[in-house]
C-alpha cells in the first residue's frame, strides 16, 4: 500500500510535462494532449489533454480546460476540469470554476462560481508540503471562499467557511 497522499496528482504524472519556467510570457492559445507545468506567465486559452500544473509564481489570463489540475498560482479567466481539481494554499482564482473533485487549501481564495460535477462534497485540506507549486507549512489567512458553491444532481455542496 502507498503512503503518498491521495490528492497529489502531480506524484502520478506519466511522461514528460511540457514546461513553461518563471520569467517567460506567452501569448497565444495552449493546445496540449500531455501534461503542462506553468511557472511563468500565459495570455491565452489553454487546452490540457492531462494534468496541468500551475506553480505559485504562474499567472494564466484566459479559459483554462484540463483532465486534471493542481493550481498553486493565479488565473484570470475560467478553469473547467473534467476529474480532479486541488486548489494550493497560494492560489488566487478570478473566474468560474468547475471539477468533477475540488480540494481547496486553506488560505487559497476563489473569487467566482465554483461549481462540483461529481457527487463527493468540497474537501478542505491544510497544506504542508513543499516543493513544486506548494506552498511552505501552513498557511494563514481565510479559507478558500467563492461566490457561490454550486453542486450538480445529488451532490453535497460545500460547507460555508
Amino acid at each position: 500500500m502507498s503512503d503518498l497522499p491521495r490528492r497529489r496528482l502531480l506524484d502520478r504524472v506519466s511522461g514528460s510535462p511540457s514546461l513553461l519556467a518563471a520569467g517567460a510570457v506567452m501569448t497565444g492559445d495552449i493546445e496540449t494532449p500531455s501534461a503542462l507545468m506553468v511557472c511563468g506567465e500565459v495570455h491565452g486559452n489553454g487546452r490540457i489533454g492531462s494534468e496541468l500544473n500551475l506553480a505559485s509564481t504562474a499567472h494564466w489570463h484566459g479559459d483554462l480546460h484540463a483532465r486534471r489540475a493542481v493550481i498553486s498560482g493565479r488565473i484570470t479567466g475560467s478553469l473547467k476540469v473534467e476529474e480532479k481539481l486541488e486548489i494550493g494554499a497560494t492560489a488566487v482564482i478570478h473566474g468560474r470554476i468547475s471539477a468533477r473533485q475540488i480540494a481547496i487549501a486553506r488560505g487559497a481564495v476563489v473569487d467566482g462560481e465554483m461549481i462540483v460535477t461529481g457527487s463527493e462534497p468540497v474537501v478542505e485540506f491544510v497544506e504542508k508540503r513543499d516543493g513544486p507549486g506548494a506552498s511552505s507549512g501552513v498557511a494563514s489567512g481565510a479559507m478558500a471562499s467563492a461566490d457561490t458553491v454550486t453542486a450538480a444532481a445529488d451532490a453535497a455542496p460545500a460547507p460555508s467557511p
